[in-house]
């Protein structure tokens, strides 16, 4: 059985929803805190550099609720230790206003076609069922590609879950640098981003949309199962149900949003590994730090000390 495209996209891409969600999503009111429940085990790693350099890396869910915070102390005492943050993007291209604005445009069509040509008369026909019976604006988004289509439906849906972008761990951090007045740094640009999504496939997009239906339909299981395997910090779940299929099925896709974003992330991180540059804290979704391909790996194999932080209970 194929694994979904829509689910292999919320670790890489979903940082752009504190964003998306306000032009694609309705929200929903999150469920309030469970006072007994344990704080997550954060995915992290340290990196150690010449000199005093250390880069801690951190995976990120790019949506949480509230009962997933507080953090575990070393997550806190990681960002406590780091003289800047590193994120996916910069604040100034999180918060600005033109990315909205950006995303829809790279996903209007400009041949005069309609959605329902990419999509087909069956998938067409699921996607007004869904629209009767979900906030969707299906008639509005005749003139968008399937891309913008598939992520709203996914992005509705772990909202209904209580899951909100501006509880993410990457709004968490960025807001506490800025309150601490930490240089907020960004791997990537807002065109980089959106050039991932804008990048696929007709069959990739078209594919997208089905699963994220047939996902709604299930009631949500899969992004609960990858939330669940976060919050216990299980890295060898996490990068099984994103990334071993994925990496098989679509090489393509997953050599775009996955490796070659990793390789090029990396000669940006090193210079923070030089001598004198103290502690970097590095945010980023958690498939970016998994598996053979991941930073972890590519950092080992380039000679650096690079070790799991685990709680000492």
């Amino acid at each position: 059985m194929k694994r979904s495209v829509s689910r292999w996209m919320i670790a890489p891409l979903l940082l752009l929803a504190a964003a998306f969600s306000t032009i694609a999503a309705t929200p929903v009111a999150a469920p309030k805190p469970a006072a007994t429940r344990a704080a997550p085990v954060p995915l992290l790693w340290k990196v150690t550099g010449a000199g005093d350099a250390r880069v801690y890396l951190l995976g990120s869910f790019h949506l949480l609720r509230p009962e997933d915070y507080p953090l575990a102390a070393e997550a806190e005492n990681a960002f406590d230790a780091a003289q800047r943050v590193v994120f996916e993007l910069s604040a100034q291209d999180m918060e600005s206003p033109e990315l909205a604005g950006r995303m829809v445009q790279a996903a209007m069509r400009t041949d005069g076609s309609e959605l329902r040509r990419d999509l087909g008369d069956a998938t067409w026909a699921r996607l007004q069922d869904y629209a009767t019976k979900n906030p969707l604006p299906l008639a509005q988004m005749q003139g968008l590609k399937p891309w913008f289509v598939g992520l709203s439906i996914s992005i509705a849906q772990m909202q209904k879950m209580g899951l909100d972008p501006a509880l993410g761990l990457d709004k968490h951090f960025m807001d506490r640098a800025a309150k601490a007045g930490k240089p907020i740094l960004g791997l990537e640009t807002i065109d980089t981003q959106i050039g991932v999504l804008a990048g696929m496939s007709i069959a990739e997009q078209r594919q997208m949309v089905e699963e994220a239906l047939e996902q709604s339909d299930k009631g949500d299981a899969e992004i609960r199962a990858l939330h669940d395997a976060w919050r216990r910090g299980d890295d060898v779940l996490m990068w099984n149900r994103m990334a071993v299929d994925m990496k098989r099925q679509y090489p393509q896709l997953y050599q775009r949003i996955n490796s070659d974003r990793n390789d090029a992330w990396l000669p940006k991180l090193e210079p923070h590994l030089q001598a004198g540059q103290g502690g970097t804290l590095v945010v980023v979704g958690a498939l970016h730090l998994l598996g053979s391909d991941g930073v972890v790996e590519k950092l080992k194999a380039k000679g650096y000390k690079v070790e799991r932080v685990r709680a000492k209970r």
